[in-house]
């Protein structure tokens, strides 16, 4: 029996989240299909799966001794929203930088803004004209470095926390997640694991617990799908972050790029732009099961897997878990998000 050590955490979501198997869509894909509930996770019914991680990186935050929390993200940011309301769980101020990817109408609030203004969160906007991605993250750090600095000249202890929690103390909720799924489904071998992969936080967590939890003599591979490009460089940091997380578990296990599958062909067009495939995907899943995903994360994701179905890259009986990490707020969002689903 493995044992992990135990890191400060702050009881935030409904665990375990549920998970079932896909019946209708089972038969019709020919492969076994669970779907695992991290939409569920709370505490309201919006964002997802960020607040696995938060547990972990708001107890690292409470021992410090903080008061205010900052983050980033994009106007419609699950991770930044999810943060807001963890934080108010936890009596702490949150301040949001929040890149304008999707440039939002401030005079008609939608989806996760509206819920960050509900929250009272204090918005900071980073705006993205002329500027790549890589360079409003800096903007975003240097903003909330120099607020950091004034907020802690007059008393208060800030706490920051990188875009998506993607950090080892944040990674460390899914190394504990994927053992929980295997816990949940102690009679099935799982084949793969497939996901939504953003800043790379959650593949750390997944792939580095399958790499400890799986069950012995199956391993299970963990099927990242990228839902905005990535440099091959990123890799190496998704590895880093979760052998970093293993390393604070007090864990020996390591992983490595070979234990790592990431796939870039179903983002289409980018970040936050719908594409024709996740459009259908969103459509099947619901008009089979009844279940929701969304256009930027969970349906690019579940096309991915689709995908690998009909091209034969998971076999036909194939014990597959899709991970539903949520934001089906999304669906709620500006129309450049939304795209043409109906």
């Amino acid at each position: 029996m493995t044992v992990c050590k135990q890191l400060p955490k702050e009881k935030l979501g409904f665990f375990p989240t549920p998970v079932h198997r896909l019946d209708r869509l089972s038969k019709q894909l020919g492969i076994n299909l669970y779907l695992k509930r991290d939409d569920f996770t709370g505490p309201n019914l919006f964002g997802g799966n960020k607040i696995r991680k938060l547990e972990y990186l708001l107890g690292d935050a409470r021992q410090k001794g903080a008061d205010t929390v900052i983050t980033f993200g994009a106007t419609q940011s699950n991770h930044a929203m999810e943060t807001a309301v963890a934080a108010n769980r936890l009596g702490l101020n949150t301040i949001l930088y929040l890149e304008t990817i999707t440039p939002n109408d401030q005079q008609d609030d939608r989806a996760n803004i509206l819920l960050d203004k509900i929250l009272g969160a204090q918005i900071h906007y980073v705006s993205m004209k002329g500027r790549t991605e890589a360079q409003a993250d800096e903007i975003s750090m240097q903003q909330a470095l120099v607020e950091k600095k004034h907020l802690e000249a007059n008393g208060h202890h800030v706490y920051i926390i990188p875009v998506g929690g993607a950090t080892p103390i944040g990674s460390v909720g899914f190394v504990l997640g994927f053992k929980e799924l295997v816990d949940q489904l102690p009679d099935v071998a799982i084949d793969y694991v497939v996901h939504g992969s953003g800043t790379g936080g959650t593949a750390a967590g997944l792939i580095a617990g399958a790499k400890v939890f799986s069950k012995e003599a199956h391993p299970t591979q963990i099927l990242s799908i990228n839902v905005s490009p990535k440099p091959e460089s990123h890799y190496q940091k998704v590895v880093d972050l979760g052998n970093d997380a293993l390393g604070l578990l007090d864990l020996e296990t390591r992983i490595s790029l070979a234990d790592a599958h990431f796939d870039q062909s179903y983002f289409g067009d980018g970040y936050e732009i719908p594409s024709e495939a996740g459009s259908n995907a969103i459509r099947l899943l619901a008009r089979t099961e009844g279940i929701l995903t969304d256009p930027v994360y969970t349906g690019k994701a579940f096309a991915g897997l689709l995908d690998y179905v009909r091209t034969g890259k998971i076999k036909p009986g194939s014990n597959v878990v899709f991970w539903h990490t949520g934001g089906v707020s999304a669906l709620f969002a500006e129309h450049k998000i939304v795209g043409g689903i109906v």
